[in-house]
């Protein structure tokens, strides 16, 4: 497993689970609801001119800990205005836009309309030095202060409820969401911080289309269902599509994420109690030889990347057992402790453990959910073998990275 060798993926998605309302976000902040509603974009009057983040140099944009919890920053003199968006289900569904003035001088900030939630009214002052989109309007926001807007799911303006959610809560919750699915503490953030967001996207907008993509529909499908949803929903579409990317695979070869995305289909139909068709789709791994070829050195987009990171920790096997560490240590992982939770050990298995060091040697602490599986060491320890369900070993020192 290669680490910190992400890529950049779609823009982010706002939303919240349970609602309809959707929009993405640019790499500028411009917020652009999926409904067809009137994009928001903002601008920045800092003392020295106007400033637009859809076409400013020094934009810096991130997810915070991977959520759909957008921050975009905008350098102005001796600071930043920094702009996060998060959508919240109170009130029926609110978008709040947050803007920090980051800087010790105030500045005043344009919004492209007005259709806003608001503690207070815009400026009721001529806007001059720029041209704006009829419509818009304009908060001051003065040295170190934050401005608090929101856009109502369901339309208009008006006051913005008190008692908001802030977005490193939002984000917190979102955690807890995909933990549902596997929690990882691993030494790259990064990495761990795009798999929380590509369970984000895949809750908030589905799998992408089978039609154009049936190993990502898949691994989206199971996704789905180990973030709480009714695995018998899927069922008929999980067959439908594991069956057409067998066909290919016969035809073409079989390519590394289509050998994850059926071992992830028989997850799919083990945990929705299909029993002959679990069989079936393990028969079609066998006869393919789905433990497929290697993965990718570098972490691919989209929700392939989850595949990527849990099968680099645990990767189970067409003969149902399962390899810790199959490549072997991650660079950059030596010496440094961690763990990972609920990973995939089987169709009915899941595997925890935590990596701690003794000196120069890696300690495994390791406990096997559901069915009894055998784990082996992959090539981080080669010899080691186990069918205990829980317990703890001293592995081998690794090589010396060159």
């Amino acid at each position: 497993m290669a680490v910190g060798t992400a890529s950049v993926d779609a823009q982010p998605v706002l939303g919240v689970l349970g609602g309809v309302w959707r929009a993405n976000v640019s790499p500028g902040g411009t917020i652009t609801p999926c409904d067809g509603g009137a994009a928001l974009r903002w601008w920045i009057a800092a003392e020295d001119r106007w400033h637009d983040p859809e076409r400013e140099p020094n934009v810096r944009q991130r997810s915070i800990e991977g959520a759909p919890v957008v921050e975009t920053r905008v350098r102005i003199p001796h600071g930043d205005a920094i702009h996060r968006v998060f959508a919240t289900a109170g009130s029926g569904g609110i978008t709040v836009v947050e803007i920090e003035n980051d800087s010790p001088a105030a500045i005043a900030v344009a919004f492209s309309h007005g259709e806003l939630l608001s503690a207070r009214p815009p400026a009721a002052v001529p806007i001059e030095g720029i041209s704006l989109p009829e419509g818009a309007v304009v908060f001051p926001i003065g040295h170190r202060s934050t401005l608090r807007v929101g856009l109502a799911h369901h339309g208009g303006a008006g006051a913005l409820p008190e008692g908001l959610p802030g977005p490193l809560a939002v984000a917190r919750g979102w955690g807890q969401q995909v933990d549902r699915a596997s929690r990882l503490v691993l030494p790259d953030s990064a990495l761990v911080e795009r798999v929380v967001g590509e369970r984000c996207r895949v809750a908030l907008t589905g799998p992408v289309d089978d039609a154009s993509d049936a190993a990502g529909a898949l691994l989206g499908m199971a996704e789905l269902v180990r973030l709480g949803a009714d695995g018998a929903l899927s069922v008929a579409d999980v067959i439908t599509v594991a069956e057409r990317l067998a066909r290919s695979a016969r035809t073409c070869g079989l390519a590394w994420d289509a050998a994850m995305a059926l071992a992830a289909a028989e997850r799919v139909l083990a945990v929705a109690h299909e029993t002959r068709a679990t069989a079936d789709v393990a028969a079609i791994r066998q006869r393919l030889g789905a433990d497929g070829p290697p993965p990718p050195v570098t972490a691919p987009n989209g929700i392939r990347v989850v595949a990527w990171v849990e099968s680099g920790l645990a990767l189970p096997l067409v003969d149902g057992s399962c390899v810790l560490l199959p490549g072997g240590h991650p660079a950059g992982w030596l010496g440094v402790n961690w763990e990972a939770h609920h990973v995939p050990a089987g169709p009915r298995s899941r595997v925890s453990y935590a990596v701690r060091w003794h000196g120069s040697r890696p300690a495994v602490l390791w406990e096997v959910d559901g069915e009894p599986v055998a784990l082996s060491g992959g090539l981080a320890a080669p010899g080691w073998y186990t069918t205990d369900s829980r317990g703890e070993a001293l592995w081998p020192s690794p090589d010396p990275e060159p």
